[in-house]
C-alpha cells in the first residue's frame, strides 16, 4: 500500500499504526500528532517525537523512556496527575502538581512540612494522603473545614475539639468517646448534645451539676430541655 494512503488511514484512525511494520518517520508523527498515546507503539522515537507526543496528549509520557526534565514539567503543568507516571518526582514537580490539586501530595514520599502545607491549603481532605499527619497539619486541615476531622486515623484531642467547635457534627468522626470526653465537648460547643440524647439518661447528677458550673447559657438550657424531654 502507498505510503500516502498509509497515511490518510492513519489521519482517520491512529491507531492503524499498530499494526504497520516498519512505518515511516511520516507516519510515526501523524499518528502521535492525532493521539500522543500512540507513542506506546513507536520504536526508538525522536525527541521529535517525544515532544509532539506529550503536547498532543500529556499522558503521553506514561511512554517515554527516561523523559527530560522539561518533558516532565511540561506535563504536571498541565495535568497534575501526570505524576503518576514519573518516577520519584522531585519537590519541585509536586509543588507545580500542588498548584492544581492538594492530592498531588499523595506523589511524594515522604513530604516536607511545605508540601504538606501548600496540599492542605489547596484541599483540605488532602490530608487523608499524608501518612500520621502532626497536630499542626491536623489543626490547619480542620481550620479550613471541619470534615478534615474523618480522614484523620489518630486525630489529637486537640484537633478534635477544633473540629467539634467549628460544627458539633464533627462529633460523628470521634471514635472512643467515654463520658469525660462528651462532657468535654459539650462544654465547647453545647450543640453536641443533640448528638447524645440516648445517653443523656446515663448522665448523672454530677454531670449536668458540671454542665452548670461550666457550660454557656446555650449549653445549660439544651441540657436542661433534654432532660425534660426523657
Amino acid at each position: 500500500m502507498e505510503e500516502e494512503k498509509i497515511i490518510e488511514l492513519i489521519e482517520r484512525n491512529p491507531i492503524v499504526i499498530k499494526n504497520i511494520e516498519n512505518p515511516s518517520e511520516k507516519m510515526k508523527i501523524m499518528a502521535i500528532k492525532k493521539n500522543g498515546i500512540m507513542m506506546r507503539y513507536i520504536k526508538n522515537p525522536t525527541k521529535e517525537m517525544q515532544d509532539l507526543a506529550i503536547k498532543s496528549n500529556c499522558r503521553a509520557i506514561e511512554f517515554i523512556e527516561n523523559p527530560t526534565y522539561e518533558m516532565k514539567e511540561y506535563v504536571v503543568s498541565k495535568l497534575w496527575n501526570t505524576l503518576e507516571f514519573i518516577k520519584d518526582p522531585c519537590e519541585e514537580l509536586i509543588k507545580i502538581g500542588l498548584e492544581q490539586k492538594g492530592y498531588a501530595i499523595k506523589y511524594s514520599k515522604n513530604p516536607s512540612v511545605v508540601l504538606q502545607k501548600l496540599a492542605i491549603e489547596k484541599d483540605y481532605d488532602s490530608i487523608k494522603f499524608i501518612e500520621d499527619p502532626t497536630e499542626e497539619m491536623q489543626l490547619l486541615a480542620i481550620s479550613k473545614n471541619y470534615n478534615a476531622l474523618r480522614y484523620i486515623k489518630h486525630s489529637t484531642l486537640n484537633a478534635e475539639i477544633l473540629a467539634v467547635c467549628e460544627n458539633e457534627a464533627a462529633i460523628k468522626f470521634i471514635e472512643s468517646l467515654d463520658e469525660n470526653k462528651k462532657i468535654l465537648f459539650i462544654k465547647h460547643n453545647a450543640l453536641v448534645l443533640k448528638y447524645f440524647v440516648n445517653d443523656l439518661g446515663n448522665i448523672s447528677m454530677d454531670k449536668i451539676i458540671f454542665i452548670y458550673k461550666y457550660g454557656s447559657k446555650t449549653c445549660k438550657k439544651i441540657a436542661v430541655d433534654e432532660k425534660l424531654n426523657m
